[in-house]
């Protein structure tokens, strides 16, 4: 199958140019200029005039069928991944978990039966760690090594379900250092924010505003110090996901400067919203409870800055959505028993486009860097994943700048009955997208097949 598209500008984390693609099978075989009046057979031409050629975009943390406090995310990989694709998404990292006093295998392999068949774009996984121990680390080797999987996560939150103490974190962070792989911190003050979520409760807080409250951004900012300061001493590096208070920032800005290979990435919800939400009617501020929280107004411009100067290498969605009836509900008299997450999968690139390049916070190239380059590099999918270019996978956008979408539940894809931005404009969105040569959707529309996607067996890290 040869698929030409022209007329075109394509843009990659350095440059944008006028040219054409031309895709034979799953791959990219040419960029030029002109090359129809080269090619003797095309099978589908897409016209591209005034439209961008955009990297499939990578999200590097969605959690899809994941259990918690209950029940479920309700996004599971088939509805996922096709929101994803929809959203000009072509290759997702979730998260698999290693099982309470199991191996990390268990881990994987549960993970793999979830997405196998579903899948309707590439994937990888991460794997979350909860307790690191010799059996773990030999574990961590092997992974690393023969099973493409090359990242772990681990967290200074959540008590009692997947904190590890700080000797932990230590050991897994020397075995990175020494197998190539990369330890990612959720970092939070877990023991800190319970004291505080039962003190609040006592006093008969119960509403979703005292999620926020009991997680401030003091204690995320201790945490990614700490942390921080752990990879230094075990000479590895280390990635903070979902950052979100500007305190945290100056952590990671500070170790970078002296030296310290320290990664970080936000979500679009600390870009575009802020802890006002949580005052809407009734029990409507649940559809913000995420971990770490919204902060307030103003917090923003400093990871627009930190995206701006490299302070944030990429901006993730965390994308773990729950309904708001019967998932959300479930903490409707106790705010801490809210499950913890919003959607975000299909709307990251169009949000980006128009809250971050319209809206000049970043440019064009530095857009495609944080969506796509720079997660291929950090979590090794680069040459394959993240780049237009002769020989990497024919995962492509072509994007309308000008497209204009109002955001709704109603009208996206994911399994979810709210969306934290509803009601808003955006300009700027996919027209037509390529996963591994195949368009998947056409006009916006999804036209692609679940299972199609495969596993992707990923390097260590291609930056350092």
């Amino acid at each position: 199958m040869r698929t030409l598209i022209e007329h075109g500008t394509v843009v990659g984390a350095s440059d944008a140019y006028e040219a054409d693609l031309l895709v034979e099978g799953e791959k990219i075989a040419l960029v030029g200029q002109g090359l129809g009046r080269y090619l003797e057979k095309v099978d589908r031409t897409i016209d591209a005039k005034g439209k961008y050629l955009l990297p499939g975009g990578i999200d590097a943390h969605t959690h899809l069928d994941m259990p918690f406090g209950g029940t479920k995310s309700a996004d599971d990989f088939e509805s996922g991944t096709v929101a994803a694709a929809c959203g000009g998404t072509t290759t997702v990292i979730d998260f698999a978990i290693q099982p309470q006093g199991g191996a990390l295998a268990e881990g994987l392999e549960a993970w793999h039966r979830k997405a196998e068949g579903k899948a309707a774009i590439d994937y990888g996984f991460h794997l979350i760690v909860r307790d690191v121990n010799p059996q773990t680390l030999a574990e961590m080797d092997r992974l690393v090594k023969h099973e493409g999987v090359t990242s772990f996560k681990l967290f200074t939150a959540y008590p009692g379900v997947f904190l590890v103490d700080d000797a932990q974190i230590f050991r897994a962070m020397q075995k990175t250092g020494e197998n190539g792989g990369l330890v990612c911190m959720h970092a939070e003050n877990g023991p800190v924010i319970d004291v505080l979520t039962k003190q609040a409760l006592e006093k008969g807080h119960v509403t979703p505003k005292w999620h926020a409250l009991t997680r401030p951004a003091r204690l995320e900012a201790e945490a990614t110090n700490r942390v921080i300061a752990l990879a230094e001493v075990a000479h590895a590096p280390v990635y903070i996901v979902h950052l979100s208070a500007a305190e945290a920032l100056a952590e990671v800005r500070e170790a970078r400067d002296r030296g310290v290979e320290a990664y970080a990435e936000t979500c679009p919800q600390y870009l575009f919203l802020s802890d006002d939400s949580y005052d809407e009617p009734g029990f409507d501020g649940a559809k913000y409870v995420m971990s770490p929280p919204l902060r307030p107004k103003g917090n923003e411009r400093a990871l627009w800055q930190g995206l701006r100067q490299d302070d944030l290498q990429l901006v993730s969605t965390d994308h773990c959505p729950f309904c708001m009836k019967e998932q959300k509900e479930l903490g409707k008299s106790d705010f801490s028993k809210i499950p913890n997450g919003a959607p975000g999968l299909e709307t990251r690139m169009s949000l980006l486009w128009d809250g971050g390049v319209r809206a000049k916070q970043i440019d064009l190239c530095r857009y495609v860097q944080l969506t796509s380059a720079a997660p291929a590099k950090l979590f090794g999918l680069y040459g394959r994943k993240g780049t237009l270019a002769p020989g990497a996978d024919a995962d492509i956008v072509v994007f309308d700048p000008e497209k204009r979408l109002t955001l709704s539940a109603k009208t996206l894809h994911m399994n979810v009955d709210y969306n934290p931005y509803e009601g808003r404009q955006v300009t700027g969105a996919p027209e037509t997208v390529l996963s591994r040569g195949e368009v998947v959707v056409e006009g916006g529309r999804f036209v692609g097949k679940k299972g199609r996607g495969k596993f992707l067996r990923r390097a260590a890290r291609q930056v350092g």
